[in-house]
Order: C-alpha cells, then sequence, then structure tokens
C-alpha cells in the first residue's frame, strides 16, 4: 500500500525527543508523560496524516474551543467568564504540540472539577424541591444552540430547566400508567405529589451516578486523553488517539478474540450486572459467578481493586480482560446480597457470534441464501487467526451445497475493518480485477486488486446496506456495483467514510508498531481510497440501486454530518472488466422502485422518519399539558412505524443443515442465535431483499426464453 516512505519518515522524525519552552510558560521541566505523547502527536500528525493543517495558532484556538465543548458537552457546567480566564492558553495548545509544558488541560481541569461540585449541589438543592409543571416555559436541549451560560443564575436556570425536563419525563409516565392501571386489582393508586416526588428521586439517583462517573471515571488522564482526541480528530474524524488499554480493547473488537473470563456484562440501574456465563470459560469453571451477579470491585492480581461505582460496562470490560494468564479478582454481590471475591485465570474467548453467520430463505419450492456480516474483522497478531473473508467463503460453500438459488450479503450496519480483507472477499464474486484505488497523502494512487481468476460463488447476489455501512462495506458494495456484480439496495447513500486508518504506536523504542505501547497509540489517516470508477466514497458514500426508506433517512449521522470531514473528490478511472449477469440490472431496479412506490408500507416509513428526525430540533415544553400532547403524537408515529416495519407474513427463514442447535449446550448463546432468526422472518427489509432476489430470477428465466 506504500506506505513505507511515510514511516520511515516518522520513524526518522520521531526517533528523538526534544522538548523545549516556548512562549510564556518558562522554563520547560523535564518532560513527563503528557509532554512526550502531545509532541509524539504532533509531529505524526505533521508528517503522516493524509491531508494535515498547519499546526500554528489558528489550530491552537480551533483546539481550545473544541476542548472547552467536548469537556463541558451541554455547556452546563462552565460559565463564559472560565472560558476568558482560560483565554491565556488559546494560543500556546500549538507550543504545547511542539514541546513546551503541557498546561491549558490541567488549568482547565482544575476550574471543570470546582464547577462540577458545584452542579452537583445545585442538583441536589432543585431535585429536593416539588417541581411546578403549570407554568408554561420551555427547555433548550441542543447546546450547540447555546453558549457558555454567562452567570451563575443564567447557569442554575439551565439546570433547573434541563432537571425539571428529566423530572416532567417520568412523572407523566407515571401519570399515564396510572391512568391505564387505577382500575386494575392490587394496583396502588398514588396522588400525583407523589408520582412527582418518585420522579424526582429516579432523577436525583440517576444525577447522582453521573456525578460520581465524573468524579471517579474522569480523572486527569482522562481529561488529557481528552485533549489529545480532541486534537487528532480536529484533523478528521477518524484518526483518533488510543490509550494502551483502549487500544487493546480495539484490537479484540476487530479480532473477535480476547482474554477475559467469559461474562456477558450489562449497565443496570447504576450497577455491572452479568447476564450470562459462557460455557466452559473461566467465569463457568470457578462455579461461583452467576447470571444476576452485580461485580462490585475488579482487582488485577494482587493490586488493590478497582471500584466499580461510577463504571459504564465499556469501562468494566477493559478492566476485566487482559492478559492471557493473567489474574483478575473479582468481588461481587450475589441476588441474595451476600459478598464475596472469586479470582480466576484470564483465558482465550473467541466472540464468535461476532463472525459471518449464514440462514437459509424459502420463497415458494426456491431457496436463497442469507449471510450476515458484522464487521470485516480480521486477528492481526495472529496469522491463523480468523478472518472475515475466509469465513465468508466458508459460508458460500455451504450455501452452495444447500442448493440456493442466488444470495443476499447483509452489510447493514458493518462499520468497515480490514481493507486487504475486503479486497479478498471481492474476490470471492469475481474474476481476477482491481476492486479499490488507494491514494496517500503524496498523491500517488495505487491499485487494490484480486489476482485469483477464479470465482467461489458466480450466481445472482443483492448486498444490503444502511447509513451505517462504512468504510470497507462502502469498498464492497461500490465495486461490486460498478462490476455489475450485485444490486445493493438500502438507504439512499452509505455512511461515507472514503479514508484509510492504520493504527501507529507512540514509543519510538517498539518503531512506532507495538501493540502495547505504555504511551499509547494514534489511528492514523494515511490514505483516503477510490472506486474503480475513480470517484470517492468520501462524504458522498454508495448510493443505493434501489433505494428503501428507513428510521434514519432523516437524521444527522453520515460522515457529511460531521464538521471535520475530509472533502469529497475524483481519480482517474482504472481499467476493469464488467460482469456478465444474464440479465438487465435496469429492468431489475425498476420493478424494485415500482413496487417500492406503490407500497403504502414505505411510503408512511418515510414519512414519520421524516417527522420524527424534526422533533429533534426544537425546544422541549416543560407545561404537563404541552409535553402530554407532543409525546401522544411521538408515541403514535413510534407505535405506527413499529407497526409498519412488522411483516405481515413472516419470511420463510431456517438455520442450515446441521446448525439448528450449533451453540449447545451453551443454552444462552443458542437462545441467541434463536432469536436471531426470529428477527430475520420479521425483517421487513431482508423481505424486500428476497422480492428482488426473486424479480433477478424472473428476468433471468425472461432472457432464457428470449434467447
Amino acid at each position: 500500500m506504500k506506505r513505507i516512505p511515510i514511516l520511515i519518515l516518522l520513524l526518522a522524525g520521531l526517533g528523538y525527543l526534544t522538548l523545549h519552552a516556548v512562549g510564556n510558560n518558562g522554563p520547560a521541566d523535564p518532560p513527563g508523560r503528557y509532554e512526550k505523547i502531545m509532541v509524539l502527536v504532533g509531529r505524526m500528525l505533521e508528517e503522516g496524516h493524509f491531508s494535515p493543517q498547519p499546526i500554528n495558532d489558528a489550530f491552537s484556538q480551533k483546539i481550545f474551543k473544541r476542548y472547552l465543548e467536548e469537556l463541558d458537552p451541554e455547556k452546563n457546567m462552565l460559565l463564559s467568564s472560565d472560558i476568558e480566564k482560560l483565554r491565556i492558553y488559546e494560543n500556546t495548545i500549538d507550543e504545547e504540540l511542539k514541546g513546551a509544558s503541557v498546561v491549558f488541560f490541567k488549568k482547565a481541569a482544575t476550574i471543570f472539577d470546582t464547577r462540577m461540585e458545584e452542579a452537583a449541589t445545585i442538583s441536589k438543592e432543585f431535585l429536593a424541591k416539588p417541581f411546578d409543571f403549570s407554568i408554561k416555559e420551555q427547555a433548550e436541549l441542543d447546546a450547540d444552540k447555546l453558549p457558555f451560560p454567562a452567570t451563575d443564575a443564567e447557569r442554575m436556570d439551565r439546570w433547573r430547566r434541563k432537571l425539571k425536563f428529566m423530572t416532567l419525563e417520568r412523572y407523566a409516565d407515571a401519570l399515564e400508567l396510572r391512568a391505564s392501571n387505577k382500575s386494575k386489582d392490587g394496583f396502588v393508586v398514588k396522588a400525583d405529589s407523589t408520582l412527582e416526588r418518585e420522579a424526582r428521586e429516579k432523577v436525583s439517583k440517576l444525577m447522582d451516578r453521573s456525578f460520581d462517573r465524573w468524579r471517579l471515571k474522569f480523572n486527569q488522564d482522562d481529561k488529557f486523553n481528552l485533549l489529545v482526541n480532541t486534537i487528532t480528530t480536529s484533523m478528521d474524524p477518524h484518526t483518533e488517539f488510543m490509550p494502551p488499554v483502549d487500544k487493546r480493547y480495539f484490537d479484540e473488537e476487530m479480532s473477535g478474540e480476547f482474554f477475559g473470563i467469559g461474562a456477558m456484562l450489562q449497565y443496570d440501574d447504576g450497577n455491572i450486572k452479568i447476564t450470562s456465563v459462557v460455557t466452559g470459560s473461566p467465569a463457568y469453571k470457578s462455579g461461583q459467578i452467576q447470571s444476576g451477579d452485580i461485580i462490585l470491585k475488579v482487582g488485577q492480581g494482587k493490586e488493590e481493586p478497582v471500584d466499580l461505582t461510577g463504571f459504564m460496562t465499556t469501562d468494566a470490560v477493559k478492566l476485566i480482560r487482559g492478559k492471557k494468564n493473567t489474574e483478575v479478582r473479582l468481588t461481587i454481590r450475589k441476588p441474595a446480597g451476600d459478598v464475596k471475591e472469586v479470582a480466576m485465570i484470564r483465558e482465550k474467548i473467541v466472540q464468535d457470534e461476532g463472525y459471518a453467520r449464514s440462514a437459509l430463505l424459502k420463497e415458494g419450492d426456491t431457496k436463497f441464501g442469507y449471510i450476515f456480516l458484522p464487521d470485516f474483522y480480521a486477528n492481526f497478531d495472529d496469522p491463523k487467526g480468523r478472518r472475515c473473508y475466509t469465513d465468508v467463503a466458508k459460508e458460500l460453500e455451504k450455501l452452495k451445497k444447500e442448493g440456493v438459488a442466488g444470495i443476499i450479503l447483509d452489510l447493514r450496519n458493518n462499520g468497515g475493518g480490514s481493507l486487504y480483507d475486503v479486497v479478498q472477499m471481492a474476490g470471492l464474486f469475481i474474476p481476477e480485477g482491481p476492486i479499490v484505488q488507494v491514494k496517500d497523502r503524496d498523491r500517488q494512487a495505487s491499485v487494490l486488486s484480486d489476482r485469483d481468476r477464479s470465482v467461489l460463488y458466480d450466481g445472482p447476489l443483492v448486498v444490503m446496506v444502511n447509513e451505517f455501512s462504512a468504510s470497507a462495506s462502502e469498498i464492497f458494495a461500490a465495486a461490486m456495483q460498478d462490476y455489475g456484480r450485485a444490486l445493493v439496495i438500502g438507504s439512499s447513500s452509505t455512511f461515507g467514510k472514503g479514508t484509510v486508518q492504520r493504527n501507529i504506536g507512540l514509543d519510538p523504542v517498539y518503531g512506532f508498531s507495538s501493540t502495547s505501547d505504555e504511551l499509547g497509540s494514534v489511528k492514523l489517516t494515511l490514505q483516503k481510497f477510490y472506486r474503480v470508477t475513480g470517484a470517492s466514497t468520501q462524504l458522498r458514500g454508495v448510493e443505493a440501486d434501489i433505494v428503501i426508506p428507513d428510521n434514519y433517512e432523516y437524521m444527522k449521522l453520515r460522515e457529511k454530518d460531521t464538521p471535520s470531514a475530509l472533502p469529497w473528490d475524483q481519480i482517474s478511472k482504472t481499467p476493469f472488466i464488467t460482469w456478465t449477469p444474464g440479465f438487465d440490472y435496469e429492468v431489475v431496479k425498476k420493478m424494485g422502485e415500482k413496487r417500492l412506490a406503490q407500497d403504502s408500507t414505505f411510503i408512511l416509513i418515510g414519512q414519520t422518519a421524516q417527522w420524527l428526525a424534526e422533533q429533534n430540533d426544537k425546544k422541549y415544553p416543560l407545561l404537563l399539558s404541552d409535553y402530554q400532547q407532543e409525546q401522544e403524537k411521538v408515541k403514535a408515529n413510534v407505535k405506527k412505524l413499529e407497526k409498519l416495519q412488522q411483516l405481515r407474513t413472516p419470511i420463510v427463514v431456517f438455520p442450515l443443515t446441521g446448525e439448528e442447535n450449533k451453540y449447545a449446550p451453551d443454552t444462552a448463546k443458542q437462545e441467541r442465535f434463536n432469536s436471531w432468526i426470529g428477527n430475520l422472518k420479521k425483517d421487513i427489509y431482508l423481505d424486500q431483499g428476497v422480492k428482488v432476489m426473486r424479480d433477478i430470477l424472473s428476468v433471468k428465466r425472461s432472457v432464457a426464453i428470449t434467447y
């Protein structure tokens, strides 16, 4: 992929650290961890990023503004006077990236911690007294439309409106529950004042957990990491700084494998609860871990355990996972209330539910194959580890043995992954040829091609996408579309991520490639990719051949909605030979478009989704009657949307031969597999995939008769 020159540049430029005092911060102290990270990140961005911005005062001013907004995203902690007090650092962040002592974030963190404790007091004071929901007023909850509060009174009013709205939500729900159940035997009818008080108590409990998280899980390191991430994502949204534990977690998610105890966790009312245990795992073998247990603390070997107060599920998972054959100690509270400590040795756990899987669909006497691919996963640390393209190849072989007449490949919500694997996977469906073009910052375009002349599957192919299909998913869908190899169906366009990242460690000792660098890693945008036609998928994504309206079409969720996204562009086309499908794609497209244009269900889905998206762009009423009227409309539309998305006649879906009990004897995993099959039966979008496949076969038969 022609990255050697850039990596050599980085090695040469970052192989030493020279930290110096800049500006008015005085003589530099010996470089600490923060200073080392800042310098390495600054150099890496300047010398390695695909499209680096100059690291100067203008960049510093942008980071200053963004960091304070990231630090206080609801703009209800810091005052505008705090911003002004910190403004002496507005032009110094670029200097910190070049070696000056790291000062800005520490000053901001000190002020934030003080204001956070003040906000905790404000919250308790407001939630100690009843709210009056007979006053006609509104709450503005979109921080992008708000400046930082100018006075304490303005900040207090902002908190009052937020807490009042949160209480109103719960109070209105309680009133609705009372109205619908008051005539039932045994139902306790409570007074309005009691319901209002209970609603405030629920909000108070929620806010206590939030403030605990700020105190216990947002320490100085976390605030520094937030600063570095603000810097990196200002270059583009996908250039990210990852501390060592986050990098390990990223690798685990990419590979589908990790070393842990084999327990599934869930955040439940402020607690980290175990919901199931993997058969044969360390948790299972301990005989002391069961579903329903609450994890109170996590210890590493003989180290002092960490209290999980304020932790979310992901935080707890990062502590519980670790290196192979190391000890982890869980302090758990059993459902009966007794507390015990359980020590376990971490073992390899395989998340095989995150791998490619397939099922059979039946339409009359015709069978179709369905393959679900959640990610373009790969285990980069293990040459023998699982890779998505080899797994998809296995599923294709199994489906061919089942005698399917066509295959639907589902890439909905697939956020991408390994570029190598998407090229190999595309090669399963076409003879040799280019799959994607890649361009680095030197404007040198290279072509990544499938060089295997064989085709594993040459039958009809439909690729399902939505607005969350990104990166590698878009490369695959684009290649299949450009070759005329498959029909792409789904949202009007995919996510629009047309950039390539590589993880580079920050510790020069390891050559910027270690996955366990003590200083962390940067997922750095090094390249952009382009279709074989020369058009980039950046911002514009892949437009579906047959557009199917969905819930999120009008939400601002795509790459183009991110301010720091890189622009769309185009390069020269690379020669490729299109596929000969044996039928007219345009005829099938028109058949699908006509069917959807006449489908009242999808017409209503489009209209309802647009209305619901508009509800996010307004102020929220704090008058009970106004709130109830709005909620009646929202609930009615949500209910209508849910009803519309339930198939009247379920699809006939069943497991492949011999896979009916593929996860037994793990009962929980088998139940999840059965639930997956059950959900496919009700999937209206998959139903459209079946209908498109049926259209393809009818057109193919028509062509055959014509010949």
